[in-house]
């Protein structure tokens, strides 16, 4: 199975940027989709952004699509959500997550039952 290591988490002040990674071991992404979530404390997991196998097709949800960012790097095995104008509202945990999709698809999806495995979290905090 896929193992997924995410990294990046901070505290950032408003308005600011972070940049989150997430690491995947070790079988090539090409195979995957790889979807990046958030939970804040007593909120239901959100699905924020995905990118297919094929490397290039992404999905955004509608409250970060304009500032966040998903990509991926081939020779890295990596993806990254850069995420832009940081607000209180984006505090949580930040996971990334795997959907075995097939080689080189362009299936994105940003419900998180159809991703199997899961990093560990990273927490990012948004705060004066």
């Amino acid at each position: 199975q896929v193992q997924l290591v995410e990294s990046g988490g901070g505290l950032v002040q408003p308005g600011g940027s972070l940049k989150l990674s997430c690491a995947a071991s070790p079988y090539s992404l090409d195979y995957y989709a790889i979807g990046w979530f958030r939970q804040a404390p007593g909120k239901e997991r959100e699905g924020l952004s995905c990118v297919a196998s094929d490397g290039y097709t992404t999905a955004y949800a509608d409250s970060v699509k304009g500032r966040f960012t998903i990509s991926r790097d081939r020779a890295k095995n990596t993806v990254y959500l850069q995420m832009n104008r940081l607000e209180p509202e984006d505090t949580a945990v930040y996971y990334c997550a795997a959907n075995d999709g097939g080689l080189n698809s362009d299936f994105t999806t940003l419900d998180s039952h159809n991703y199997i495995y899961w990093g560990q979290g990273t927490q990012v905090t948004t705060s004066s």
